[in-house]
């Protein structure tokens, strides 16, 4: 974990060159304490994609704990008389 004083950010072209090279966010603390955190896109759109495919798997365990589900074979024949296969 890479932490940097909020006066280091003036020196964008470092910060951005962290977040590449660690392949991890730089948190950004003043006084002392949290503020922000910078990171690089890329490792923005799979941290998103992750919590993303952690939300279903969520919803998917909610559904199968309240009963909400089918069975393999009965959604393969629904499937099957639905499109005529």
């Amino acid at each position: 974990m890479q932490i940097v004083p909020m006066r280091e950010l003036k020196n964008t072209v470092e910060i951005e060159k962290r977040c590449i090279e660690s392949n991890e966010p730089v948190f950004v603390t003043r006084n002392g304490y949290g503020r922000l955190v910078v990171m690089d896109l890329d490792y923005y759109d799979r941290t998103m994609r992750k919590i993303g495919e952690a939300s279903l798997v969520n919803r998917g365990i909610v559904d199968y704990e309240s009963g909400k589900f089918t069975d393999g074979k009965s959604a393969m024949s629904k499937l099957r008389s639905k499109h005529g296969i």
